[in-house]
């Protein structure tokens, strides 16, 4: 198999994998679906992928860092942070199912050292304690409380699609409901960067 056969066939394994995991989670989710949906056979699948729970990882990995590109974490500006978290997850159900499959499924305690998902934590940990550090966070919170805080407050309304009307209102509920996140983010975190004024608009 020539380098570009290879690479068009684990796309298309990543693609079909993505929206599997989403609509099924990993224990729902079917190899030989992926495998028929991404135009090739199981075996091809696991060649790339050790098991279907190393698939997911990988494909949450990919989806966490595009919504980390659209999404970048100021410690300075929660509440905008928080608003544009919002408007991703409201854009993006997709991916917010996808990644809350993991937290439901996935054992805890069990992830690998280069895991993407324990990466970005991290990462995100040392950047709220480093704003602690330089005076623009209360330093009485402990930066993983506020980071899990702000990101289920921001997240809050992402899958309550029962509650969230449509058609023409829609849109008014959703920016009502993003102008509460914000507000509430304010409160316990407030943005202390000079352009970060949080609004019902976001920024």
């Amino acid at each position: 198999m020539t380098r570009n056969s290879t690479d068009a066939t684990s796309d298309r394994i990543i693609a079909a994998a993505t929206a599997e995991f989403a609509r099924h989670g990993i224990a729902g989710a079917r190899v030989e679906r992926i495998a028929k949906e991404a135009r090739t056979g199981k075996e091809r699948v696991y060649a790339y992928f050790r098991s279907k729970e190393a698939l997911y990882r990988f494909v949450a990995g990919r989806e966490l860092a595009a919504m980390a590109d659209a999404v970048q974490l100021d410690p300075t500006d929660l509440p905008g942070y928080a608003g544009r978290m919002h408007d991703h997850a409201v854009r993006h159900p997709e991916r917010h199912r996808l990644m809350l499959w993991g937290q439901l499924e996935l054992p805890a305690g069990q992830a690998p050292a280069d895991d993407p998902l324990q990466e970005s934590l991290r990462r995100k940990v040392e950047l709220l304690r480093k704003a602690q550090d330089a005076g623009h966070l209360d330093p009485a919170w402990a930066p993983e409380d506020i980071l899990v805080f702000v990101s289920q407050l921001a997240l809050s309304w992402a899958g309550q699609t029962d509650l969230t009307p449509v058609g023409e209102e829609r849109d008014a509920f959703l920016a009502a409901r993003r102008a509460a996140i914000v507000a509430a983010v304010q409160r316990l975190f407030p943005a202390t960067g000079s352009d970060a004024t949080p609004t019902a608009a976001g920024s």
